[in-house]
């Protein structure tokens, strides 16, 4: 080596290079458009009871894009993770319901239930070797045909009975689907379920060496198995977080109407993969971030209910919401390759 060799580890990085290195960069930025963009057309929507609505629309969305965002990162898709929240609130309440036990016994049950399908989705991927497009999508269409059957089984509709009169819902809501009054603005509590899966998630992603494992799972499984990373147990562990992330969801979707439809849920996997990749993840793996994810989920809910306040036509959000889908993949891209060239 010549004396001018200098090891890039010690090159210091300037502020631009790590800003433009930052997987949410693109989602916050298209973020600010959105925000700007409805604050001019649509009236209201500045207010503070608005802005809460908003924010509660997003944490419907980003308590599971944040799990979703991990399990890309680490190079894997989640096809079920819609009709899992389904499940999850059918389980909580078809057990409560008819073993009359305290409705906590049920939100028990449910979160066993739902991590064993969790970790069922990465044992068969790990085991099997098949993709987990093709794993995800028959969990997906068992747990849709088993949420139906089932509830018809049991309860004789394609809905459950109500458990609002039985013990422990009361406490159960205030955990899951209550309302607090902060500043004289109601805010749901799902808000800060949704920050807070976001700080751990950020906080396993960067600082923890599972976050290192999810990572170079993602980037290169093989590589990653070479150096002694368990690639089965990180892929077990996301779609067990995945799980949890729908556990959460569930609850929070029974305790908010105390009864839940069956064939709720279909079709909500890909928002959530939308959002994690509006917030900067890549399809192939390796890269993005929870942050991002959460931003994702924002600019979502800023859509949904942007529309609302400008008055316009709401068949029109599935157009807004695939145009956006395009504009930050391109602007991530173009991101990503200015970071690059700066290196």
């Amino acid at each position: 080596m010549s004396a001018t060799t200098v090891d890039e580890r010690l090159v210091e990085t300037s502020p631009l290079r790590k800003l433009l290195g930052r997987p949410e960069l693109g989602s916050v930025v298209g973020a600010l458009a959105v925000f700007l963009f409805f604050a001019v057309v649509a009236d209201g929507f500045l207010r503070a009871s608005s802005l809460s609505t908003v924010l509660y629309a997003s944490s419907t969305i980003g308590i599971m894009a944040v799990p979703v965002a991990l399990l890309m990162i680490g190079g894997e898709f989640d096809l079920s993770a819609g009709v899992m929240v389904t499940s999850s609130a059918l389980v909580s309440s078809m057990f409560s319901y008819q073993m009359t036990a305290n409705t906590w016994v049920g939100v028990g049950v449910s979160l066993l239930v739902t991590l064993a399908i969790g970790a069922f989705n990465g044992i068969m991927l790990t085991r099997t070797k098949l993709p987990s497009f093709i794993i995800t999508l028959g969990t997906f269409l068992m747990l849709t045909g088993m949420n139906l059957g089932f509830t018809k089984l049991i309860d004789g509709t394609v809905s459950t009975k109500s458990i609002a009169d039985m013990e422990g819902f009361a406490s159960a809501r205030d955990v899951f689907a209550s309302t607090l009054t902060i500043g004289g603005v109601d805010v749901k509590v799902t808000i800060l379920w949704w920050f807070g899966l976001v700080a751990l998630a950020s906080w396993i992603l960067l600082r923890t060496r599972a976050g290192n494992w999810i990572f170079a799972v993602g980037g290169n499984q093989d590589a990653a198995r070479a150096v002694g990373v368990p690639v089965a147990r990180t892929k077990i562990g996301l779609y067990m977080g995945v799980a949890l992330g729908a556990w959460i969801s569930g609850q929070h979707l029974l305790f908010s109407y105390d009864v839940v439809q069956s064939g709720e849920g279909v079709g909500n996997e890909l928002i959530y993969i939308i959002a994690a990749v509006i917030g900067g993840c890549l399809i192939t793996g390796g890269y993005g971030s929870a942050v991002g994810s959460a931003v994702g989920a924002f600019i979502f809910g800023m859509t949904s209910k942007g529309i609302v306040y400008a008055e316009w036509n709401p068949d029109w959000f599935k157009f807004f919401l695939g145009a956006m889908l395009l504009l930050a993949t391109l602007l991530n891209a173009w991101v990503r390759k200015r970071a690059e060239a700066t290196k």
